[in-house]
């Protein structure tokens, strides 16, 4: 009888000691078994890499379609970048309206659906790309805590697993509004978070997505407790007096520029407590008159401690960017051979085309960096950084320099147009300033490197990057001087920098205005340019400049009065771009020569390229012969022990591929229901091995938009 007593004592204890040590206690995201996929990127190192092989090189060709499941949410110009989370058989997922979904991961039955949007009705984009995953850890007889994190708009919500209902002890109701407590205004910005946060202990680290444009919010990074919501720390990526990095920008530019923010993710060592985190530039993006000084933190990777936001150590990739340089992706944690050593390394990569590799605890480079001199500034009040930092090793994996000998060769006549438009544009490589007469920025403001990221394999010791080389044109035009008295001149001001001087715009990234009155009622406009959205900046114009805008853009009427706009203000600059231009050749082909997308493999050990292949091809052209052209391509690939390698990503061709790790042999592909613009995920329930992506499309031609998951699996 005391031996029982003794025991159940014991196990009491264990329990209230488990209970007061689980605030403690590091319940971050890891692959756990192997079997399942618990965070964005697989891992909290983002190496994309799954220890699953049941599918493998000798029976990946008897790939077929496990289950699939339409969300319905799919609308013309809808994007659905999401790599789902699984854990315990269940996959969480996200839709094309920002519904978060359950689904049985076996069969693809809808467990529950939460809709954020309150019954409002989803016309325009939103992009979200996955969630967080939080549990305590803790069994029988507590329930064990279970918690999903996702944004939508302004609001970041704190979901119960289990059903989809928001957790009412988590902020108000569930919710916390992410525009809070960032020194200004709440009401006078534009904050969201398309890429999930990352989960250490219990916190949740999240970035955030600003306009690129002014006014626009400052993008510090902060650590939010997950069970209240309240806000744990923060770093303040726009130094504030008496901070680092303070010096590098005008004394007062804290209290107006914005950006400088983490959009694309972040990655975690939780072992040395170190979270990892790439921001990207200051807006405006491509004139900085009111932001002169090399701009630390903007266009960083910072290595902070997870517990407190304490500064460790820092990189700057670009100083004062002037070409919309972020940092486009989370970085690598990997392990690499170097100097007879074996060292823990972290690895970003970046939308020029280069990848930068550190040591994790310490941040020296293990290859030499050089600080090289670049083009002096054409426009008045700008002033460009005379060095810039280029890796010496590896090797770019995309090409540098639009010359005349990579121009297109399609077809004679594409050749001489692009030619001639050539000629009359700055064209000279990396860190060539915006200027009046158009600067050729390639690889263009889309990488490079993307948001998909880095995926790295501890197998082969390979590290694989998906690119576009697409060539962009950035042109500064002046805003105006004086007030604007007309809708014209407030549009011309204010809205033309995105939507171009015409109002077509950039689809699909930058859409076009042209009909817009077929798909947006009066007081629908007013209200998104008063709000703003995603990268767009909430308003300061007044409601009648606004009214005006609106009436010009709907019905071209130019002569309705507006009142003017305070020229005093720092955010008020002189230049600003005609909108966001591929350098396309007539045809709306690529303007260089293939390949126009490649997935490369880099030995990292040794700073070399082992192969790159082209990713992706135009339907159109290869009925016409013209393969293997590569495409422009967003979202990551999927390494695994079965010696795989998985990828979508290609924007027009609707292909999902898996490709032979080691040599990039293609292995087998499937044409999905729309273009897999995302990274997929794998996992294994009941013995069963499966490999799922998100065919939500969006970033290729008008039509090709979806809201499928699709599952693969070997045949039962």
């Amino acid at each position: 009888m005391i031996a029982v007593q003794r025991i159940f004592a014991h196990t009491i204890l264990s329990y209230v000691l488990c209970f007061a040590l689980a605030p403690l206690l590091p319940r971050t995201e890891s692959s756990g078994s192997g079997l399942d996929w618990p965070t964005y990127g697989g891992s909290i190192e983002q190496t994309h890499y799954s220890t699953l092989k049941q599918i493998s090189r000798d029976n990946v060709a008897k790939l077929q379609v496990a289950w699939t499941f339409d969300t319905g949410d799919a609308f013309p110009g809808s994007e659905m970048q999401c790599n789902p989370l699984v854990v315990n058989g269940i996959l969480y997922a996200t839709t094309p309206k920002l519904r978060v979904i359950a689904l049985d991961a076996a069969t693809g039955k809808l467990v529950w659906a939460f809709d954020p949007n309150e019954g409002n009705n989803v016309k325009g984009k939103v992009r979200n790309r996955g969630l967080s995953y939080w549990t305590d850890g803790l069994s029988w007889p507590k329930i064990e805590d279970k918690r999903l994190f996702v944004a939508c708009r302004q609001y970041l919500y704190c979901l119960d697993a289990r059903t989809g209902k928001p957790v009412g002890s988590f902020g108000d109701q569930g919710r916390i509004d992410l525009r809070a407590g960032l020194g200004r205004d709440p009401k006078s910005q534009s904050v969201s978070m398309t890429t999930p946060g990352i989960v250490y202990k219990d916190m949740l680290i999240t970035g955030s997505i600003v306009s690129e444009f002014l006014p626009a919010s400052p993008g510090d990074i902060r650590a939010f407790d997950v069970r209240t919501g309240k806000v744990r720390w923060s770093f303040h990526t726009i130094p504030h007096p008496g901070e680092l990095g303070y010096e590098t920008w005008p004394a007062d530019a804290w209290q107006y520029i914005g950006g400088v923010n983490n959009w694309s993710g972040m990655s975690l060592d939780a072992q040395r407590g170190l979270v990892f985190v790439p921001t990207g530039s200051a807006s405006f993006d491509f004139y900085g008159s009111n932001r002169l000084g090399d701009n630390l933190f903007a266009n960083t990777l910072l290595a902070l401690k997870a517990d407190t936001g304490e500064r460790v150590w820092h990189f700057q990739t670009v100083r004062h960017d002037l070409w919309d340089r972020d940092l486009p992706a989370p970085p690598t944690l990997l392990t690499v051979k170097h100097d007879g050593r074996t060292i823990d390394a972290v690895a970003q990569i970046t939308k020029s085309g280069y990848v930068f590799l550190f040591e994790r605890e310490t941040g020296k480079a293990l290859f030499p960096i050089e600080y090289r001199k670049v083009s002096g500034a054409t426009v008045d009040g700008e002033q460009v950084a005379a060095l810039q930092p280029f890796p010496v090793k590896p090797p770019p994996f995309a090409r540098q320099v639009f010359s005349e000998d990579i121009a297109t060769e399609r077809t004679p006549e594409a050749h001489d147009a692009v030619i001639g438009r050539l000629h009359k544009l700055r064209s000279e490589g990396q860190f060539v300033p915006p200027s009046k007469e158009g600067t050729v920025i390639f690889p263009g403001l889309d990488g490079g490197g993307e948001w998909g990221g880095g995926t790295w394999d501890p197998e082969t010791g390979l590290f694989y990057v998906n690119a576009n080389e697409m060539a962009w044109v950035i042109r500064l035009v002046e805003r105006g001087a004086g007030a604007a008295t007309t809708g014209k001149a407030i549009y011309q001001q204010n809205c033309a920098g995105c939507h171009g001087l015409d109002m077509r715009g950039s689809p699909p990234e930058f859409p076009s205005l042209v009909g817009i009155s077929n798909r947006f009622s009066d007081s629908e406009m007013a209200k998104l340019i008063s709000e703003g959205a995603g990268r767009m900046p909430r308003s300061k114009l007044s409601s009648d400049t606004i009214r005006s805008v609106v009436d010009f853009v709907r019905n071209g009427k130019e002569a309705a009065l507006a009142p003017g706009v305070d020229e005093h203000s720092p955010i008020d600059q002189k230049y600003t771009i005609d909108g966001y231009n591929k350098f396309l050749d007539p045809d709306g082909y690529p303007a260089v020569r293939p390949p126009w997308g490649t997935l490369t493999a880099i030995d990292l050990s040794k700073g070399e390229i082992v192969w790159s292949i082209p990713i992706g091809e135009y339907p159109e052209l290869a009925a016409k012969g013209l393969n293997n052209t590569g495409s422009e391509n967003y979202g990551g690939s999927l390494v695994t022990a079965g010696g795989l390698l998985f990828i979508g990503a290609t924007s027009y061709d609707r292909k999902f591929r898996a490709l032979d790790k080691r040599s990039g042999r293609l292995l087998w592909e499937t044409t999905l229901p729309a273009p897999g613009n995302a990274t997929p995920a794998t996992y294994e329930v009941n013995g069963r091995q499966y490999v799922v992506i998100a065919a939500g499309g969006g970033k290729g031609r008008s039509g090709d938009s979806g809201g499928s998951y699709v599952a693969f699996a070997l045949p039962r």
